[in-house]
């Protein structure tokens, strides 16, 4: 297997962030108890980002609409924030692709090298075994 993947720099990572407006993440919970709750809740608050939720069992989360999938949001989507388990991983990445995403962003713990390399190939920047919200608060606002 060709490795197409490699880790972006903070900096990249830096320049994405800042590039982006619309961030969907899948595996949105209402389980104040799953780490994606605190992460979203905290986007919510400190971000920039207009914040999309994806999960196909819950209606709304914070008061936002809740979708049954990427491609029934109606804006187009810069990052697919994923909190999903790894076999879970290539279905996300197909919807992120078919959506024409910028940016898929693995959370912490989450790492699939067959699948960054897919999106590479497809022109999606690739973000493994990170938190966006760590990323956003070190690289964005505490610069």
């Amino acid at each position: 297997m060709t490795i197409l993947w490699v880790p972006p720099s903070n900096e990249e990572i830096t320049t994405i962030l800042k590039a982006s407006k619309n961030v969907a993440i899948v595996g949105a919970s209402d389980n104040p108890e799953r780490p994606v709750y605190g992460v979203s809740e905290w986007l919510l608050d400190h971000s920039h980002f207009n914040i999309f939720f994806v999960n196909p069992r819950i209606n709304t989360l914070f008061g936002h609409n809740v979708y049954p999938s990427i491609a029934d949001i109606p804006e187009w989507i810069d990052i697919v924030d994923v909190f999903r388990k790894v076999a879970d991983i290539p279905t996300v990445l197909d919807e992120a692709i078919a959506v024409k995403a910028k940016t898929i962003w693995l959370q912490l713990g989450l790492q699939d090298d067959v699948s960054a390399n897919r999106a590479v190939k497809n022109g999606l920047n690739v973000i493994q075994n990170r938190c966006i919200k760590i990323d956003y608060n070190s690289l964005i606002l505490k610069h």
